[in-house]
């Protein structure tokens, strides 16, 4: 089959032909407006939400840090063999770093007395968090909010040329139909 065609030209939507019309070289310069849009947007935004997460984890590390903090009452035991391994959620009390007493729910092993330690995650101010992603976790969540903000921002000029497109193809067929209404009635005629 492929021995049938022509050699493929490239860039043949810009070379020269007297079948050309203008629609056709506004489509092309149309398609590679577009998909530069589309590649640069998508990579701008991807590369800047990458970032921007990556950084905000890493500052999360450097805040956020371990406290000993002790539960406030004893918590039920389980009964069942397949929940005993499941942590429940307690109340416990912790001292801030500024010596300031806070209290908060946190999850820790069932059948806990009293003055259970647990490790708990606080911020700066003594508020509880959850534990910090580690760097790795950090790469990869950075990762795949850069693909998704790149590839949804990357969607916005991509739908844009094709709306584009498709209103030239539409004012393409407009000016067809007009010119077959002209010509089409001249090739009924007979002859001889």
């Amino acid at each position: 089959m492929a021995a049938f065609r022509g050699p493929r030209v490239w860039l043949w939507r810009w070379r020269p032909n007297p079948l050309r019309r203008r629609s056709d070289e506004l489509e092309s310069w149309l398609l590679l407006a577009t998909w530069t849009l589309t590649l640069v947007t998508g990579l701008l935004a991807g590369l800047a939400t990458a970032h921007a997460v990556e950084s905000s984890l890493a500052q999360q590390r450097a805040e956020w840090h371990p406290v000993l903090a002790l539960t406030s009452k004893n918590t039920p035991a389980t009964s069942t063999s397949a929940a005993s391994h499941e942590r429940v959620w307690a109340e416990v009390r912790w001292t801030a770093a500024d010596g300031s007493p806070h209290t908060g729910q946190a999850r820790v092993e069932p059948g806990s007395t009293a003055g259970t330690p647990v490790v708990v995650w606080t911020d700066r101010d003594g508020r509880l968090v959850t534990k910090p992603a580690s760097a790795s976790q950090a790469g990869l969540r950075a990762g795949m909010s850069g693909v998704l903000v790149g590839a949804s921002a990357a969607a916005v000029p991509l739908g844009g040329g094709r709306l584009l497109r498709r209103r030239l193809e539409r004012q393409r067929m407009e000016q067809w139909d007009a010119e077959w209404e002209k010509f089409g009635p001249q090739w009924g005629w007979k002859t001889g």
